[in-house]
């Protein structure tokens, strides 16, 4: 993988951190058997609903992890990022068994869906910008907001040993994060929120 490539991203909401360190990650239509909150849009969800990876799954049956949270997916959360974290995740996940990576929203109408091998397709100057606007140029804003949220699927769930840790957007959550039995390193990171 590409050397800006650290880690992946999970936008959660905090409820549903004892599940995730007891089953992991889990794909919509595994984690739709449990109790717990979502932060998936209806519409951009009946979108993935009816999408099905060339060669694989239903993208439903996969778990989405994002390249970069800094994306229009966690913009459109704002006034709830107390109650949100970003799990972070370690690129060895790509290493499982039918991953696939898409370089841009997997619901994307123009979406390419690669191997992990072919990660030098992707466009990591876009996926890592802090900002996709542009004000001029219609269509460069809507390529670049699809972009900022490629994503890397992993069949079924991403299991619990390849949290790494998470990324929060004040001080506050770091202890309501604590509470929920989050034992892994846990950052401040206003700039990821949106913060200046």
């Amino acid at each position: 993988m590409h050397p800006r490539v650290t880690e992946f991203h999970c936008i959660m909401p905090l409820e549903n951190i004892p599940s995730v360190m007891e089953h992991g990650i889990l794909s919509h239509e595994r984690v739709a058997r449990l109790p717990h909150s979502s932060v998936a849009m209806s519409l951009i969800q009946e979108r993935r609903d009816a999408k099905q990876v060339p060669g694989g799954l239903k993208l439903r049956q996969y778990a989405n992890l994002y390249l970069h949270a800094r994306n229009p997916m966690l913009y459109k959360l704002q006034g709830r990022f107390a109650e949100l974290c970003v799990l972070r995740v370690a690129v060895e996940v790509c290493q499982l068994d039918g991953v696939v990576v898409a370089d841009r929203n997997a619901s994307s109408d123009y979406v390419r869906f690669l191997h992990p091998d072919q990660w030098r397709v992707l466009d990591f100057d876009a996926i890592y910008a802090l900002d996709w606007r542009h004000p001029d140029d219609p269509a460069a804003f809507y390529r670049h907001k699809s972009q900022k949220c490629a994503e890397v699927l992993v069949p079924d769930r991403v299991e619990a040993r390849f949290l790494t840790g998470a990324c929060v957007a004040e001080n506050a959550t770091v202890d309501r994060l604590r509470s929920l039995g989050f034992a892994l390193p846990v950052e401040v990171t206003p700039v990821l929120f949106f913060a200046r």
